[in-house]
């Protein structure tokens, strides 16, 4: 991790707090992208003339464009500082919303998606990397919060497509009204993250795969993201097809999940204060299981809601931490969180289909039944969270050892 120059005096504690607002309002710039995107899917679909299988092929190219192009965050990173790094790709991240809804044809459609993805992908990792450096230098947990931004950031985006898709509006002009309004206020906060130039160490090579530690976080970040792709995705269908529900309350599952999710995030700082990362996962993968159980065991609605909801909040500061134990696992934070990062999105990219192929092989029971093994592997698992302490910084995966004496 990059520290101050010797001799050189770190931020001030105004300055921090400021840097700390700052990249919170980038992650909820970089949420509500996805939000405005997600909600236009269907009119794409029809303006490209898609069916659904053609369309559930052009939705795997994001993550495929993000998958290859976050290994390069680090250099870019080394190469202009991480505030310029952070402008540029932020930049491109907003204007590129821009780029799916002009595709006329699926070949064209996946190529915006590919730009689409590796464009979001690379933001990711610049954010992900100052957010971590701005957390040390803070000396208390800030990234459960940045991302419970980023997916406010998402349902603003979600609720404004939803209104220009009852509007009847061109998801071109939606588009490129959004990406505009984004990129200004992307551009905008960025001008007040912290500015590492002059910090860095040695350049990371091109392209090289992560360390080992890194992979090894990834895997617990693999699981947490594969319970949440596989509750936003099917909790409406279980509940519909299982439990024999109406559609309304089927489709409550998923705002319990997505809800408990937000809220978790936004106050599980405080909880990884008190009591540390390592802890904090175990204590969210034994909610995680036991929602898990409650979904798979007690065939009652109310029974599946609390369990999609426990499954919300139990999984819900795995991601954040993840990253954050990624960037303090070795020398190059920004190439540990890009392989954390690329393992998360695989996941996020297989478990929709995953649940499907278990469900048609045996029963969506069966297939929530590997969302709660996965859920239980978190409790196992959490003490690779415990990274390498950053010299003169807290590290909130360690908070049940003595904090350093600062000068």
């Amino acid at each position: 991790m990059t520290r101050p120059t010797s001799g050189e005096p770190g931020p001030s504690p105004a300055r921090l707090r400021h840097a700390r607002f700052a990249i919170a309002a980038v992650f909820c710039a970089h949420g509500a992208v996805t939000g405005s995107f997600a909600t236009r899917i269907p009119w794409i679909q029809d303006h490209a003339q898609l069916s659904s299988g053609t369309l559930g092929l052009a939705l795997a190219f994001p993550a495929l464009g993000a998958a290859l192009a976050m290994p390069l965050a680090g250099r870019i990173n080394h190469r202009f500082g991480a505030r310029a790094a952070l402008r540029g790709l932020l930049a491109l991240w907003t204007l590129s919303l821009i780029l799916p809804s002009l595709a006329p044809n699926l070949a064209v459609l996946c190529g915006a998606l590919f730009v689409y993805g590796a464009t979001s992908g690379m933001a990711d990792v610049a954010m992900n990397a100052l957010g971590v450096e701005t957390e040390n230098r803070l000396g208390r947990s800030i990234m459960s919060s940045l991302h419970g931004m980023w997916s406010a950031g998402a349902l603003l985006g979600s609720a404004a497509g939803t209104l220009a898709a009852h509007a009847g509006a061109d998801a071109r002009l939606h588009h490129l009204i959004a990406a505009l309004a984004l990129t200004v206020a992307g551009l905008l906060a960025v001008r007040g993250v912290l500015d590492l130039r002059g910090e860095a160490g040695e350049a990371p090579p091109h392209f090289t795969l992560p360390p080992k530690s890194a992979l090894v976080i990834g895997l617990v970040g693999f699981c947490a993201v594969f319970a949440e792709g596989a509750s936003m995705d099917w909790s409406a269908v279980y509940l519909r097809d299982v439990l024999h529900t109406d559609a309304g309350l089927a489709a409550a599952s998923t705002t319990a999940f997505a809800l408990t999710m937000t809220l978790a995030r936004l106050a599980g700082d405080r909880v990884v204060d008190r009591f540390g990362a390592v802890r904090t996962v175990r204590a969210g993968g034994v909610l995680a299981t036991a929602g898990g159980l409650l979904v798979v065991t007690v065939h009652q609605p109310t029974a599946a809601l609390a369990g999609f909801g426990l499954i919300g909040l139990g999984i819900a500061v795995v991601v954040p931490l993840a990253f954050a134990a990624a960037a303090r696992s070795g020398p190059a934070p920004a190439q540990a969180i890009a392989g954390v990062a690329t393992i998360t999105y695989t996941s996020g990219l297989i478990a929709p289909s995953a649940i499907g192929a278990v469900a048609d092989a045996t029963s969506l029971v069966v297939s929530f039944g590997l969302v709660t093994l996965l859920a239980f592997a978190l409790v196992v698992g959490a003490a690779v969270l415990r990274g390498k302490p950053v010299p003169g910084a807290v590290d909130p995966s360690n908070r049940d050892e003595p904090a350093p004496i600062r000068p």
